[in-house]
C-alpha cells in the first residue's frame, strides 16, 4: 500500500497523523511507523516511543523548512528540551525563543505534535496494522490504553473551556485576547508527599509508598 493510499480515508487525510505526514512531506513515515510498531524489522516500539519519534521527524522537517540544518542529535535534544517534564521552565523557554529566532512557526509546530493515542488510531484504523501481542495486553499496553482515556478527557476539557471563553468574549461578557487553555492534572500522595503529573506518576510505577 502506498503512502498516499494509506493516508486516505473518505478522500481526506487519515486523521491528524495522516494530515501531518502530508503537510510536512514526511514520505514513507506511515510505513515506518507500522514497521516499528509491529516489530517487522526488530523489536517492537511502544506507542509513546513512536509518538516521540514521529514528533522529532516533524520538528526536524519544520527546522529544515525554516532554513536550519540541524547537526546530528540536535533535533532529538531540541525535542527533549521542549517536551521533557524534567527540563526547567527557563531552559524550555530559551529553546522556544531560539526556534522562533530561527524562523520556526512554533505555535503551529506544537499543535502538529501528536499523542500516542493518535498514533494508535492511525496505525489500527487507517493502516490496518495489528500488533503481534494484540491477543494479550501487556502492562505497558494497559498503561497506554488507560492514559489514552485520560488524554481524551483532558483534550475534551480544553476544547470545552476554549469554546466557553470564546463565546463569552464574542458576547462581550469578558475581555480577552488570544488565549491558550492549559489543563494540567496533578497527583499528590498525602503519605510520602510525591507530587507530579498523572502521566509521570503512572509511568514511574506510582510513588515509593509501600502497600498496606
Amino acid at each position: 500500500m502506498s503512502e498516499k493510499e494509506s493516508n486516505r480515508s473518505g478522500g481526506g487525510p487519515a486523521g491528524k497523523v495522516g494530515r501531518v505526514i502530508e503537510e510536512y512531506g514526511l514520505d514513507g513515515t506511515g510505513s515506518e511507523l507500522e514497521r516499528r510498531w509491529t516489530g517487522e524489522d526488530g523489536e517492537s516500539m511502544s506507542l509513546r516511543a513512536l509518538a516521540d519519534w514521529f514528533n522529532q521527524r516533524v520538528l526536524g522537517a519544520a527546522m529544515e523548512r525554516a532554513g536550519v540544518r540541524p547537526l546530528d542529535g540536535e533535533v532529538e535534544n531540541t525535542y527533549r528540551l521542549l517536551e521533557d517534564e524534567a527540563v526547567s521552565a527557563g531552559m524550555r523557554e530559551q529553546t522556544r525563543r531560539q526556534l522562533e529566532r530561527d524562523g520556526v512557526e512554533l505555535e503551529r509546530l506544537e499543535k502538529d505534535f501528536v499523542s500516542h493515542q493518535a498514533i494508535y488510531t492511525y496505525l489500527t484504523n487507517h493502516r490496518g496494522a495489528v500488533h503481534p501481542s494484540s491477543g494479550e495486553e501487556s502492562p505497558e499496553e494497559r498503561v497506554e490504553r488507560e492514559l489514552g482515556k485520560l488524554d481524551a478527557l483532558v483534550s475534551r476539557t480544553t476544547a470545552v473551556t476554549e469554546d466557553t471563553l470564546a463565546r463569552l468574549a464574542n458576547a462581550e461578557v469578558i475581555a480577552a485576547g488570544e488565549l491558550d487553555v492549559l489543563v494540567d492534572v496533578q497527583v499528590s500522595c498525602s503519605q510520602c508527599g510525591a507530587v507530579g503529573s498523572v502521566t509521570g506518576f503512572v509511568e514511574r510505577g506510582g510513588c515509593d509508598c509501600e502497600e498496606p
